[in-house]
């Protein structure tokens, strides 16, 4: 109830999972795809949402992730069911324009029929918190974010929403505790078609993380959707300034609040990330490093943070460069 309340969305939408790695792993293993249905994504998306899809189709003998390409409009084609993207990329700081890419989605279900109809996956966790905008308006079709991250609930918590005319193309991947589900498996009946509820997966987990989550949606809630955002990109902007203007450092996240969101990718001339991030938190500055092949360094303002902590970390970023 509290997620659907932050989102604008109905509570018989949204399952509650224990990370995104998890939701997108439920998501992708629950359809109902054959062997020569394709996936598409982009190759910048974050390692569990390669993965997620390519351990699916391994697993169904559909496509691998070398045989899908980068761009949507030119790519969907006639075998296409799901095309899967990041909201926010944690290797670049680059925010993809999901509404529009939804609308191209859209354009190409118009042509189809509903058997064949396209779903949009979307990984959404480091926009969900950060941006003035519910997963409710923008066109996809599931939504799967962590909450510890910046809406600040416990690890171990996520959501996946989804509209309630598609869960029903989900098949559960682990048995819920859901009352339904059990109640129909004693009676030896069907329970029906899927719900958002019977894809929360079941077992005895740290359900006191899970209690925790309503707090910090009304934390979110009291201060308003449009005020964080705003803050995050007004400290993120002050902080991509002030490093584009430091010789030696190179930025990789977009300057536009349109192209961006909290994620702040440099790079520092001759530091590898591994090497810059110790240094900053000797200068008691938390960055980390992208996890991906091609490692960047990363800052990332929030509404934790103020204008000064901000001018602290662009003076350790100088000194080390």
């Amino acid at each position: 109830q509290a997620a659907a309340n932050y989102m604008g969305a109905k509570p018989d939408e949204i399952a509650l999972v224990d990370s995104t790695t998890e939701g997108l792993a439920l998501i992708y293993n629950g359809m109902p795809l054959k062997r020569d249905d394709e996936i598409l994504t982009t190759t910048h998306d974050h390692y569990v949402h390669h993965e997620a899809i390519r351990l699916a189709t391994q697993k169904l003998g559909a496509v691998t992730m070398d045989e899908v390409v980068t761009n949507l409009r030119r790519a969907i084609g006639r075998k296409t069911r799901v095309v899967g993207l990041t909201w926010v990329h944690s290797s670049t700081g680059v925010k993809l324009p999901i509404r529009q890419l939804a609308a191209v989605v859209s354009e190409a279900n118009g042509k189809r029929g509903e058997k064949d109809r396209i779903l949009l996956v979307v990984d959404g966790v480091h926009g969900f918190g950060s941006q003035d905008e519910s997963p409710v308006d923008m066109g996809c079709d599931f939504f799967v974010a962590g909450t510890h991250k910046w809406i600040f609930a416990p690890r171990g918590t996520g959501i996946v929403w989804g509209r309630r005319d598609q869960w029903a193309r989900i098949r559960p991947t682990v048995p819920a505790f859901h009352g339904l589900a059990v109640h129909a498996w004693m009676e030896g009946k069907d329970p029906g078609p899927t719900q958002a509820s019977f894809v929360s997966p079941g077992g005895f987990k740290a359900y006191e993380h899970q209690w925790a989550m309503p707090e910090a949606f009304a934390f979110h809630r009291s201060i308003g959707r449009k005020r964080i955002a705003d803050r995050i990109a007004a400290l993120n902007t002050q902080c991509k300034e002030g490093l584009a203007g430091i010789p030696l450092v190179k930025l990789h996240t977009p300057h536009s609040p349109e192209l961006s969101a909290g994620i702040i990718c440099f790079e520092i001339a001759g530091m590898a990330p591994d090497e810059a991030v110790p240094k900053l938190l000797d200068k008691k500055v938390i960055a980390s490093r992208s996890p991906y092949k091609v490692s960047y360094a990363r800052l990332a303002p929030s509404l934790v943070n103020d204008e000064e902590q901000v001018e602290h970390a662009l003076r350790a970023v100088r000194a080390l460069s």
